[in-house]
């Protein structure tokens, strides 16, 4: 099972956006048979079955076994990933967006965009993908605003300059700042 599935294709979308199939998703977090997932959701074989068969042509589940109950095979069945990600290419930019202002809120979409979908492409595979995800909140009185992203523009700048170059792995850097909204509840 993969961590993340990315979703570009309008069809596992439409596969996977119906409350009932990400029901019986959720069931199949672990191999189950559709007569299993069917008795946790109250709901008959044949319409978990129906759901299932969906999922497996999108690429959503795949069937990991097969067993013989009762003189009948019967699959059992697995959710490809963990999570699972819709790309916002799946509705495409919909207007003009502005010019590409780097303190602009249509930038930070844009940057968002573009990291989900090269985490969505990383081979997860494979034995070492050497990241790091750094996560916090910093207050910043509004006096103080502007120099608090000259001195963020400026140490990014200073780590772009002292590794960048031709040789070595490669890594992409992005850092988001953007003010925090109210919780929702």
């Amino acid at each position: 099972m993969r961590d993340v599935l990315y979703l570009e294709q309008i069809d596992q979308a439409e596969a996977l956006l119906k409350p009932q199939r990400i029901e019986v998703l959720r069931r199949l977090a672990e191999p189950r048979s559709c007569t299993e997932v069917a008795a946790l959701l109250d709901q008959t074989p044949q319409r978990v079955y129906y759901h299932v068969k969906r999922l497996v042509e999108a690429g959503l589940v795949t069937q990991v076994s097969e067993r013989r109950v009762r003189g009948i095979h019967e699959g059992v069945y697995q959710a490809s990933a963990r999570s699972y990600w819709l790309s916002p290419r799946l509705v495409g930019r919909i207007g003009l967006r502005g010019t590409r202002d780097e303190l602009g809120l249509g930038y930070l979409l844009d940057l968002m965009e573009e990291v989900q979908a090269d985490i969505g492409a990383l081979d997860r595979t494979a034995p070492e993908l050497p990241s790091v995800g750094v996560s916090g909140e910093i207050r910043v009185p509004p006096e103080r605003r502007q120099e608090f992203l000259s001195d963020l523009r400026s140490t990014l700048q200073d780590l772009f300059t002292r590794y960048g170059g031709t040789e070595g792995d490669a890594f992409k850097l992005a850092v988001a700042c953007y003010p925090k909204g109210e919780p929702r509840e």
